[in-house]
């Protein structure tokens, strides 16, 4: 429903502003403009939805794999101690906990679609245990903060969409993005905590979070003391590397588990493809909203209105370009995908507007879109502090990739 008023406004605003422009400014091209991005906007969507094809194919593929290789059984037995402890509500075993490892590994590896059916499975499995079926339970409040703060190893998406608008390195954000969103997932676990007075000290608890904050604030040092050139040569490198032995081991851990290696990337492949099919319509409809939104004018207003504030304070206005992707990112996927793509378009995939719009794009989630569909999959009416959470988790995540953007791609 949100979306739906956002859509509807793009047009509305643009319309207005066209009308100003055309009757006391005398600008008889702003409605003829308005019109061609309506025709460029709906060709792009669909060029970037059948690129996508291909790759979201091959990273489906993998992901069925590694499923049916026991990779993400693997995981869950890894992260059992630490998520005991974040969901002290649940009972210990219980088989919601397959449901909710299971999804946070689609999440870490970038596969959204692959991840919402089985959040949703997870629900059910909480719902189960809630005694109180119109409110949300502490272990939901979590669970779902867990999605929303966006923990993502892999942006597979993100990097195809890179690929889609000619970016000479597709990964070069991929440690960006991983930096960023372990800022917005840790911020989401401990505000979290202090609303169900979890304690945090607790050894295990204190040793994952701790040690995996020295290990970021270690690459944040590390790339730092390079210069640009080499930040960019090794972060890629890195990236790729890193890809490629998951890749590796997903395959050699199907192999050990005597699975069909072949016939399980052909059928997660399928999943790819249908899922390509699906977001033409909506990514179409995103990008002709917001190609009409700029064509009019009236993202340059935004724009510059919003340069302007942050030039009275004296800071560098470099980042405000991509902010509309930040916005549109609680509220929409979809939306913040084509703020995302159209700022490439717009800026260049290279720029550091470009750069930026997809590490706030990895860096959090939708969150409202999570809490409607994933509470109201389960009737769940009362959500006490899931919003709240959510939304610093997110604000942590947007100031967290600002950051470190200019940290990697700085001037």
């Amino acid at each position: 429903m949100v979306l739906n008023y956002i859509w509807i406004a793009f047009f509305a605003i643009a319309f207005v502003i066209a009308v100003v422009k055309l009757v006391f400014f005398g600008d008889v091209g702003v409605f003829p403009a308005i019109m061609d991005s309506t025709f460029d906007s709906s060709k792009t969507a669909f060029e970037i939805s059948l690129g996508l094809t291909g790759v979201l194919s091959l990273w489906l593929g993998v992901m069925k794999i590694g499923e049916k290789g026991g990779v993400v059984n693997a995981m869950a037995r890894v992260l059992s101690p630490v998520f005991n402890r974040l969901f002290p509500d649940l009972p210990k075993g219980h088989p919601v906990y397959g449901n909710i490892f299971m999804n946070i590994a689609a999440n870490m590896l970038g596969l959204d679609n692959a991840a919402t059916p089985l959040g949703l499975k997870a629900m059910e499995g909480l719902q189960e245990l809630n005694p109180r079926k119109d409110t949300a339970s502490n272990p939901m409040i979590m669970f779902l903060v867990l999605n929303t703060s966006g923990l993502t190893i892999i942006p597979v998406s993100i990097m195809v969409y890179r690929a889609q608008m000619g970016a000479a390195q597709p990964t070069d954000i991929f440690i960006p993005i991983l930096i960023a969103t372990f800022f917005s997932t840790l911020a989401g676990i401990v505000i979290t905590s202090l609303f169900q007075r979890i304690n945090l000290l607790q050894p295990v608890l204190l040793a994952t979070l701790g040690g995996l904050s020295v290990a970021v604030a270690g690459i944040i040092w590390g790339f730092s003391r390079l210069d640009s050139t080499m930040m960019n040569l090794v972060g890629t490198t890195t990236a790729n590397v890193l890809l490629f032995v998951i890749i590796i081991c997903f395959i050699v851990a199907g192999v050990r588990k005597r699975v069909n290696v072949y016939d399980a990337f052909v059928e997660g492949a399928k999943e790819g493809f249908h899922t390509a099919v699906r977001i033409i319509p909506y990514l179409v409809a995103v990008l002709v909203g917001i190609g009409v939104f700029r064509a009019s004018g009236a993202m340059d207003w935004l724009i510059d209105g919003v340069k302007w504030l942050v030039g009275l304070t004296g800071c560098n206005a470099d980042w405000v370009g991509a902010l509309p992707t930040a916005v549109m990112k609680p509220l929409s996927g979809s939306g913040a995908r084509g703020m995302m793509v159209d700022a490439m378009q717009t800026y260049g995939a290279d720029s550091f507007v470009g750069r930026l719009s997809c590490i706030f794009q990895g860096s959090t989630d939708t969150t409202f879109y999570i809490l409607a569909v994933y509470f109201g999959s389960v009737g769940i009416s009362k959500t006490r502090h899931a919003v709240a959470c959510g939304l610093l988790a997110d604000l942590a995540g947007i100031v967290a990739a600002i950051g470190i953007a200019y940290v990697f791609f700085g001037s």
